[in-house]
């Protein structure tokens, strides 16, 4: 795959991507309401090893953008066509937080040939029957309101005091959520809000590593630990981090990440 950042098109959409460095292909995807520079801190180390693939998912970024409904099927495919419009080797280690280990869940599950290695922190992939209601008000005010609402309410579960460690970091990651598209953060909610993913979980063949943070009130252990248990054989540990671990604990998350993707492993 060509170095750089660019865009391209693929599945019927226009999306931004980064590539860096060189090696087995690892691919990044973010959260909801983030983009590529979600899991800037941990890129410069992991280019060192892999060729690093990361982009803004549909609807998302400097993507091309939605409006109505998004679909968890669309988007991994999606993932198989850039693989594809870039010239990425048969097989790749797909990695994501949050709904964006949704998607690399579900194209773990529907392109098991390509798939060598899953990493999945925080997955999101549903929400309880009780939630469904207030998501989907959510939804509705997003396209109403903007991001911006509600904003250090949500960021108090997803990025606690505890790990405000370095003012700077969490002030971006507040201005950046404030800064996304309210259309695309109510459609990939509505496609959460929806969401049943255990017979994607049950198809999983991949050596998998699920990640929990001690600190997520978005996605707390337990919750992450039921997701863990529909993949079989996959391994499961709760660090002391948040939802955003890749911009809250950079060296905890390379230290995992580095011992479960082995050269064996991505070979």
């Amino acid at each position: 795959m060509q170095a750089g950042t660019r865009w391209v098109e693929a599945n019927g959409t226009v999306s931004r991507v980064a590539v860096e460095g060189t090696g087995p292909v690892l691919v990044l995807i973010h959260e909801m309401g983030g983009t590529l520079e979600s899991w800037e801190p941990i890129v410069p180390t992991l280019a060192r090893r892999f060729q690093v693939l990361r982009y803004d998912v549909r609807g998302a970024g400097l993507s091309q953008k939605v409006r109505g409904t998004l679909s968890i099927g669309t988007l991994a495919q999606d993932l198989a066509a850039l693989l594809h419009v870039l010239g990425a080797p048969p097989r790749v280690a797909v990695m994501g937080c949050a709904v964006g280990a949704a998607i690399a869940i579900q194209f773990a599950a529907d392109f098991p040939d390509r798939t060598v290695a899953l990493i999945a922190t925080s997955p999101a992939t549903g929400v309880p029957a009780e939630r469904r209601a207030a998501l989907l008000a959510r939804a509705d005010e997003l396209e109403r309101d903007g991001a911006a609402g509600h904003l250090d309410e949500r960021l108090a579960r997803s990025f606690p005091p505890v790990l405000r460690r370095d003012p700077a970091v969490f002030e971006q990651v507040r201005a950046s959520r404030a800064a996304a598209d309210p259309f695309g953060i109510a459609a990939a909610s509505r496609m959460l809000a929806g969401l049943d993913m255990g017979a994607a979980l049950a198809r999983i063949g991949c050596p998998t590593l699920v990640l929990a943070g001690e600190h997520d009130g978005d996605r707390p252990p337990p919750g992450v630990q039921a997701v863990a248990a529909q993949i079989p054989g996959a391994a499961f540990k709760v660090l002391p981090t948040g939802h955003f671990m890749a911009l809250q604990t950079p060296e905890l998350l390379l230290r995992e990440i580095e011992s479960f993707l082995a050269p064996e492993r991505t070979a």
